[in-house]
């Protein structure tokens, strides 16, 4: 256990930032996959850019690689256009 009290305040803060990121992350990850259970184009093209949002935000605040983020908006992009 840490004795210093800057340290203490730092595991408090670790773990209220990990819930927070953990909370964008997991809303992030429920929303690509209804993006990609969507069958009609119109709907998808309109959920996709608060989803691309989603994910550049998550990548800035490096709670996922900007590569991740990348691929993850290539690929939603893939498929709406099969749509």
């Amino acid at each position: 256990m840490a004795h210093h009290k800057s340290a203490l305040k730092r595991i408090r803060s670790n773990e209220t930032k990990r819930l927070r990121n953990k909370y964008y992350h997991k809303t992030t990850r429920n929303a690509v996959r209804k993006l990609r259970g969507l069958t009609d184009r119109a709907e998808a093209e309109k959920l996709f850019p608060e989803v691309c949002s989603m994910l550049d935000k998550l990548a800035k605040r490096n709670v996922i690689h900007k590569n991740k983020a990348s691929n993850l908006k290539s690929s939603l992009t893939l498929h709406i256009n099969k749509l």
